[in-house]
């Protein structure tokens, strides 16, 4: 399992912001590509973002459907990236002090080639892709939380 920990200069609301509008999940989440369809009742438990991986034209299209959900602090969600397989990925937000946010992503393999990595190299691979996904993540909700 990878756990990573970034602290966002946005309130929790900002950053819930970013979260919950599924068409910018290719902007923060490092291996998607484009998004196909948002279910109109994203991120409500069973609702799904169709996204796309990969680089022209080795591109696979999956899902992310959300498992649970508690409004602004908490999302998760199962991540499907075949051919590797299928992640479980938890969301949680928290606010600290000056009216930032701590969030913490944690991933692992659930299902497929990707449960067969080792737990320190998945770690570590996880871990450098996820934070750059809190860096974007965090880019976003601060330049939304900085206009507003």
């Amino acid at each position: 399992m990878s756990r990573t920990v970034r602290v966002v200069d946005a309130t929790p609301d900002a950053v819930w912001a970013v979260l919950s509008d599924g068409w910018l999940y290719p902007m923060w989440v490092v291996g998607a590509t484009r998004m196909r369809d948002v279910d109109d009742t994203w991120p409500s438990p069973g609702s799904r973002l169709h996204h796309s991986a990969g680089v022209w034209p080795l591109v696979i299209n999956d899902t992310t459907e959300s498992i649970a959900v508690d409004h602004g602090h908490r999302m998760e969600l199962r991540a499907r990236g075949w051919p590797l397989g299928e992640a479980q990925v938890v969301i949680e937000l928290s606010p600290v002090e000056d009216g930032r946010c701590e969030v913490v992503l944690e991933e692992t393999a659930v299902s497929g080639p990707g449960t067969l990595v080792p737990a320190p190299a998945e770690a570590l691979l996880l871990g450098w892709r996820n934070i750059e996904s809190l860096r974007r993540l965090g880019f976003i909700a601060e330049g939304r939380h900085a206009t507003a």
